[in-house]
C-alpha cells in the first residue's frame, strides 16, 4: 500500500517532506503535485522507477521523460542551453513548460530520447514540488500522471491513492492540482517548436 502525506500547500512539513525524499532515495516511486498536474517521480537514474512508470501509463522508450529541477543552475548541468534558448527560457520559467534540450553527459543513458539524445527539463512554480526539490538536492525523474484510458491527469490525492495504491510507494496530497499538463517547447535544434499546447502561455514561443 501507498503512504499518504498530507501536505500543507503553503507551508510544507519538514518532516512530511524528509519522509517522501527519504523514500526517494531509497527506490520509491511517488505521486506527487505540481503547478501544472500531478506527476509520477522517481530518483534520477533508477531504472526500475522508470520501467515502473512506463508500464503505468504504458510508455514506449520513445518517451521523452522530465527532469524537474529546482532552479536553472541545476538545470544547466544536464542539458546545453546556448545564449539564445537560455534567455527565452529564463523569461518563462519558473512555470508550466518543459523543454527539450540536448542532453549531457549527467543524463543517464536510458533517460535520453534514443535517437535525440535530448531530455525534457522544468522548473515548476510550486511550493510542495520546489520543498521537495530542495530537499533532494538533485532533479526528480517525471513524466505526468496520465492513466493511459484517461484524457485528462488525475487531480485528487485520495483518488491516485485509491486508484495506484499498489503501483506507487507514495502520494503526496496538499489540495487541489490542475489539470493540464505544461506545454513542451522543443528546442533540440535551437529554435522553438511547440509540441503540446497545454498550461503555459505558447505566444512567446511562436
Amino acid at each position: 500500500m501507498a503512504k499518504y502525506f498530507d501536505v500543507h500547500p503553503d507551508n510544507p512539513q519538514r518532516r512530511s517532506i524528509s519522509s517522501v525524499v527519504d523514500g526517494i532515495r531509497s527506490g520509491a516511486l511517488v505521486a506527487y503535485p505540481t503547478d501544472s498536474c500531478y506527476a509520477l517521480g522517481c530518483q534520477l537514474g533508477s531504472r526500475d522507477g522508470m520501467d515502473r512508470i512506463r508500464s503505468i501509463r504504458q510508455l514506449d522508450d520513445r518517451h521523452h521523460f522530465t527532469l524537474m529541477c529546482e532552479s536553472f543552475a541545476q538545470m544547466g548541468q544536464f542539458v546545453h542551453l546556448d545564449n539564445d534558448v537560455f534567455r527565452a527560457i529564463k523569461a518563462a520559467t519558473p512555470g508550466s513548460y518543459t523543454f527539450i534540450l540536448p542532453a549531457t553527459k549527467e543524463v543517464p543513458r536510458q533517460m535520453m530520447h534514443p535517437k535525440k539524445k535530448t531530455v525534457g527539463v522544468r522548473i515548476p512554480d510550486h511550493i510542495v514540488t520546489q520543498a521537495l526539490l530542495a530537499e533532494l538536492g538533485e532533479p526528480l525523474l517525471s513524466s505526468t500522471l496520465l492513466l493511459p484510458d484517461q484524457e485528462e491527469p488525475l487531480t485528487q490525492g485520495w483518488d491516485i491513492k485509491e486508484r495506484l495504491d499498489h503501483l506507487v510507494d507514495a502520494v503526496v496530497d496538499s489540495g487541489d492540482c490542475g489539470t493540464e499538463p505544461t506545454t513542451v517547447i522543443d528546442f533540440s535544434d535551437g529554435e522553438a517548436e511547440i509540441v503540446r499546447r497545454g498550461a503555459g502561455d505558447v505566444t512567446r514561443f511562436e
